[in-house]
């Protein structure tokens, strides 16, 4: 199997925006794990093995994956419960059903959801990036967390805002070397060589360590321990899957190509199936170091290897030297993805959109930044579906004819469950004739709250003494019709025992 085409490339601009992302890895990878409550390791190898094994077998190119905090909410009520053994259990059935949905095809429904919760997901999520940022301007003290404030503010403040400058601006000079890996060495030769009083990498925890080692989740092979860690297994699997598939999305309308989504599950699987038995927390696609990669000129997969690698040599061998980074230094470099990230023009647009899409996008964000970002994809998703079943119930409108003595109503658009209401309403059963028919020429019958109100409306002309008759069904509507039998009076042609409805005008 071929990983790298390395032909019509810019190996150089690869390799040095992997290692941009390998540094902005670091601090996320250890943030994530203390919110898990593990140790900043297991975030660190799950941010190599997973970004590794994406690298290789997932479907989005220069996307890259690694611990999240997205996961590490959910983890942490695991781990504070049951311990870490459990959470790398729970991991490995997380990349199970990961690889499940992938060989089943489920990646390809990520194109249900709709635009408007996908602007609202970038922004929550830029929200999210932003207000993480600001714990690095808090300092532990008599126990506590509390701001800081006089000097030490502002060289934190100036720092950051110097790192923005030099990311905004050396595009200006040259596009050779990524801008955010030039702003983190200047800062950082700055920072040491004046000897500034502030927060560095080495403040947070030691990075330093070993090559993971396979290790088998130390739980009892149970009905009992699958009952614990299924759940959480499932949960974290969709979240992934979400993020995942999200991130990937957006990387293909900065990048203009289209990534393979269900090729990305069943990478994101192997990922967290592997980093589960390597100690790793396990993490799926993160849309900030993914904007850096894009933003830094990666594009392949050997950016995003390559940032997997760097992180990987880090930890053995250069941790004393990533230590000496200055965390403001990263603060502006996920400042700039933040703006990066944020869908500016969802601000100019919002009042030109339909005020449903409108609500969606503002709803996603919200529950995005104070719940959980499945949870806020899957409402976005469920009140644009009603909103669209509420549109789509209003289009059923029915022409109305007499013929000899006989009743047509011609009807248009879709019968089902949003428009059951409006289609019982056309009818004026009371005064119609002795013999009513309905041309689904230009209609559809689509599910069995459809079949529930022609069923309805047969029962209220029966009782009268009139009869109702069905013209022009499609094949499929005929199908659905025939399968009915059981639960409907309906009938359909060339059906002698069931005289309510037929095909042809008598």
């Amino acid at each position: 199997m071929q990983f790298f085409n390395l032909k019509g490339i810019n190996i150089k601009t690869e390799v040095l925006s992997g290692l941009t992302v390998a540094l902005a890895l670091v601090p996320e990878a250890v943030a994530f794990a203390f919110v898990a409550g593990v140790e900043p390791l297991v975030g660190l190898y799950a941010a190599f093995i997973v970004g590794l094994m994406t690298s290789l077998f997932g479907g989005r190119p220069g996307m890259i994956s690694g611990a999240t905090g997205a996961l590490a909410v959910v983890m942490v009520e695991l781990v504070s419960s049951h311990g870490v053994e459990y959470l790398f259990a729970a991991v490995v059935l997380m990349g199970i059903f990961q690889l499940l949905a992938g060989f089943f095809r489920l990646g390809k429904y990520a194109r249900l959801i709709p635009h408007t919760v996908m602007l609202g997901f970038v922004n929550g999520l830029a929200i999210v990036i932003f207000l993480a940022q600001l714990a690095q301007f808090k300092f532990l003290e008599n126990g506590e967390l509390v701001w800081l404030s006089g000097f030490p503010l502002y060289i934190m403040l100036g720092l950051v805002l110097l790192t923005m400058a030099i990311i905004h601006f050396f595009p200006k000079i040259t596009k050779s070397v990524p801008s955010a890996l030039v702003a983190l060495l200047s800062i950082t030769v700055i920072v040491n060589f004046f000897g500034t009083q502030t927060k560095l990498v080495k403040d947070m925890a030691s990075i330093a360590g070993g090559f993971p080692a396979f290790h088998i989740p130390m739980v009892p092979l149970t009905l009992e321990t699958l009952a614990v860690i299924f759940p959480y297994g499932l949960l974290l699997a969709a979240i992934g899957l979400i993020e995942s598939l999200l991130t990937l999305n957006v990387v293909d309308q900065m990048t203009h190509t289209r990534g393979k989504s269900n090729k990305e599950c069943v990478g994101q699987g192997i990922g967290n199936v592997v980093t589960g038995f390597f100690g790793g927390m396990g993490g799926c696609a993160m849309i900030g170091q993914s904007v850096i990669n894009v933003n830094s000129g990666g594009r392949t997969r050997l950016s995003s290897f390559s940032a997997s690698i760097f992180l990987l040599i880090s930890i053995l061998f250069a941790a004393p030297l990533i230590e000496m980074i200055p965390v403001a230094a990263l603060v502006g470099v996920m400042f700039m993805v933040v703006i990066g990230t944020f869908e500016w023009s969802s601000l100019r647009v919002i009042r030109k959109i339909p005020k449903s899409d409108a609500l969606v996008l503002v709803l996603v964000s919200v529950v995005t930044v104070f719940m959980d970002l499945a949870i806020a994809v899957l409402v976005g998703i469920i009140v644009s579906a009603l909103v669209f079943a509420w549109e789509k119930g209003k289009v059923i409108q029915a022409k109305v004819s007499l013929k000899g003595g006989k009743k047509i109503y011609k009807l248009s658009g879709p019968l089902f469950f949003g428009s059951v209401r409006n289609f019982l309403d056309h009818f004026d059963v009371q005064k119609d004739p002795k013999n009513v028919y309905i041309d689904f020429k230009y209609s559809r019958v689509h599910d069995h709250s459809a079949l529930e109100a022609i069923d309805k409306l047969t029962e209220k002309y029966a009782k009268l003494g009139k009869e109702l008759h069905i013209l022009n069904v499609s094949h499929e509507c005929r199908i659905l019709l025939t399968k009915a039998k059981d639960i409907v009076e309906i009938n359909v042609l060339d059906d002698d025992d069931w005289h309510i409805a037929t095909d042809k005008l008598d």
